[in-house]
Order: C-alpha cells, then structure tokens, then sequence
C-alpha cells in the first residue's frame, strides 16, 4: 500500500529542516495523482500563509485542482466541536464564559486533543458541519518532534481520564485512526546533520511509544550534490589559491560529511530513508514541490 493511499499523513521532524516543504510536496503528488488533498499545519505557524497568497487561517483554501490548504486554529476547531455536540444556547454560554475559556487555555494537553481531532474530522466522510467538503487524503505538517509526539498522545490521555460520553469517545475514535497503518501513515523529516540525525532516530522511538508505530518513511531534505571524485579533488587540490576552487571543495567536504550523516540514519533506521536534494533558490513555488513530490512518489 502506498503512502499517499491513507486517508491521513502526519509530517513531523525537528524543527527548521523542513518539514512544510516535505508536507507540501507529498500533498501536491497526491491531488495530481487525482485524490483530493488538503494539506493543514497545526500549532500557530502560519507557514502556509507566507508560501501561498491566500492561504488563511482556519479556512480551507482551494490552491489548485484537488489540492487545498488550511491553517488550524484550537479556537476555532474547539467551537466547531462544541456546535456539534450542544449546539443553540448551550454553545453561546460556553464561548462568551471566561472561565470556560481560561480551562480551555490552562487545561494540559486541550488545544493539542482537540487539534488533532480536528485532524481527524478533516479525514472523515461524514464532517462535523454538513456542508464541509470531504477529502480523500490529509496531510499534516505537524509540529517539531517534540510537540508533535505529545499531541499524538493525546488523544490517549483524555480517553483514559475523561469519565465517558462524548470526550471520550471522541478521543478514542482519534486515538484508534492514528494507530490503523491502513488509514495513517507517519513521515520523520531530517536534515544531513548529526543533531537532527540524532532527533529523527529518538523519534522513531518515541512514536512507538505513542502510537505503536514506526515512521513509514524517513526524508532527509537538503542533500548537497557531490560532485567531484577523489581523482577530482587531487587535481584541485593543486589549484587551491583560487576562490572558486576553495569554495567547490569546500562544497563538496559538506557534500561528504551530509552523506556520512545519512549513512549513519541508515543504520539505524527501521523505515527506508529517502533523500531530497538540496534546491539553490530563496523560495519556492508550486511547480518546484510539485517536482519534490514527485520524486517522493515514486519511491514512498
């Protein structure tokens, strides 16, 4: 079964070694593919915003033909969840009550459990408000390591403590959609460096501990292309006065030391480790992830 044939992926890794691009990639090679894609990203990082103009909080935004894109708001999902479930007067009280508001806010694990059931309504054919468009696949770019994990434990967490009805059942029915690798697929994104080298491999680790999964893959972004044989570089080596020369060995001793991260990843990684070069341009537009997934299809 391939990745992009869950109803759900969830894209997390270190912080900074692009996990947006990677989730933004898989999600384009999945709607050109024909299944309609919303890529989310969670925990405030409006990353959307600054690469899509358009893109806007809490509203799903159509980027191209089967592709959206929407920014999660606690907030707003909270209330969404509440109008389902109390509806009328009951949910007017509750969103204009201060202290309704400051539980919410200083109540552990809250807006990560309902962040991520949020998630998984995205995922569902029958939605929580009926005139939602339904999709065929998520993709989440999901919160640094770290955070990320913690809000795939969530759902556990309040279905052990809440003391039944809807709570609980809602959290069960997201911690069961987050276990089922027919339904849910995990992605560790790593940079070639050691410390997130370091982080991808606790990672695998800590999301069986979560989820009693491992990463169904593990992409390292930023390869440098190496270019020069050793033949090469003894023969530059000669030539080494030169700017230029001293900046392309240089180049390629980073090029060296990524691949010996890499190799490292390997050894230790119990999911394949797919790489993604390292692309020179400031930004990137649609096309260029649409090439970046591309890539990562054919080989996820």
């Amino acid at each position: 079964m391939s990745l992009l044939d869950r109803d759900l992926i969830y894209v997390t890794g270190k912080g900074g070694v692009g996990k947006t691009t990677v989730a933004v990639s898989l999600a384009i090679a999945a709607a050109r593919q024909g299944r309609r894609t919303i890529v989310c990203e969670v925990a405030e990082q409006r990353h959307m915003n600054r690469l899509f103009a358009g893109s806007s909080h809490d509203r799903e935004v159509r980027l191209e033909e089967n592709l959206y894109a929407v920014t999660l708001d606690p907030q707003d999902a909270l209330a969404e969840w509440l109008g389902k479930q109390v509806g009328g007067a009951a949910l007017r009280v509750l969103s204009r009550s201060q202290a309704f508001q400051y539980f919410v806010a200083a109540a552990p694990g809250a807006k990560e459990m309902i962040t991520i059931a949020k998630v998984w309504e995205l995922a569902q054919e029958r939605r929580w408000t009926g005139s939602s468009a339904t999709y065929d696949l998520v993709v989440v770019d999901a919160p640094a390591s770290g955070h990320g994990v913690a809000m795939l434990r969530t759902p556990d967490t309040f279905g052990d403590i809440a003391p039944g009805g809807v709570v609980r059942r809602q959290a069960f029915k997201v911690r069961d959609m987050l276990r089922d690798p027919a339904r849910t697929g995990y992605v560790a994104v790593a940079a070639p460096e050691e410390m997130p080298v370091t982080e991808t491999l606790e990672l695998q680790d800590q999301l069986l501990e979560a989820v009693g999964r491992d990463p169904d893959a593990i992409v390292v972004n930023g390869l440098y292309p190496q270019r020069f044989s050793a033949a090469d570089r003894a023969a530059l080596a000669a030539l080494a006065e030169r700017p230029a020369v001293v900046a392309a060995l240089a180049a390629d001793a980073r090029a060296r030391e990524q691949r010996a991260h890499v190799r490292r990843l390997r050894r230790g990684a119990r999911a394949p480790v797919l790489t993604v070069p390292y692309v020179f341009q400031d930004a990137l537009h649609l096309e260029a992830y649409a090439v970046l997934g591309s890539r990562l299809a054919q080989r996820i």
